[in-house]
């Protein structure tokens, strides 16, 4: 099992980073995510330089998509060229996107008729697009979701690994990576939010 994280120049850290580090906390179980570039090397926001572990082209056979924001979002979602080498098909991927990454999902008209997290600097992006934005740090629809917040990755990782080991697996890594004595209160946030985001489309 796959997870394509993919990663653009401009990329936030936090949100391919975290994702990406709590996923791969399962590779014994199978799954596995990899940094996921258009270019062979993307700088991030802060000027970090990062060597991508897979091409874009990778997206068409991962089981998992998840779409990272950054500061060039909307550059990205402008470059038809660049869109296009996005071939994604949620009836058999798990879909994600976090922050800036719902104007990419929304670009490839998978956020139709469906509400969105983002950060509040790409809200007015989102909405611009006709996508009805949410005051909720994660929602998920079927096979897409999206986050809003950088630390709200940790839910998308929440519900990536959930979704493909079980809760138990998810539970089991939040539980590991949370603050030392604030174990439960972290696992226990984390689930909330995947078991809220899910609740809302029933």
């Amino acid at each position: 099992m796959q997870v394509a994280v993919v990663t653009f120049d401009g990329f936030n850290e936090l949100d391919s980073f975290i994702a990406s580090a709590l996923i791969n906390r399962c590779r014994k179980d199978g799954l596995e995510a990899f940094i996921t570039t258009p270019t062979p090397v993307v700088t991030s926001m802060n000027g970090v330089e990062v060597t991508g572990q897979r091409p874009m082209e990778f997206v068409s056979e991962a089981d998992v998509v998840l779409i990272g924001s950054g500061v060039k979002a909307r550059d990205v979602v402008a470059d038809d060229r660049l869109i296009s080498r996005l071939a994604l098909d949620p009836s058999r991927q798990l879909i994600g996107a976090q922050c800036s990454g719902a104007l990419v999902l929304a670009r490839l008209g998978l956020l139709d008729g469906m509400p969105a997290c983002t950060d509040m600097k790409s809200r007015p992006f989102v909405e611009a697009r006709g996508v009805t934005v949410l005051d909720a740090p994660f929602h998920a629809e079927g096979n897409i979701a999206t986050a809003g917040g950088c630390l709200a990755s940790q839910y998308l990782a929440t519900w990536v690994i959930s979704r493909m080991l079980g809760e138990d697996a998810a539970r089991d890594v939040i539980g590991y990576v949370a603050p030392v004595g604030e174990n439960q209160e972290t696992v226990e946030r984390a689930m909330r939010a995947v078991h809220t985001g899910e609740v809302a489309l029933r």
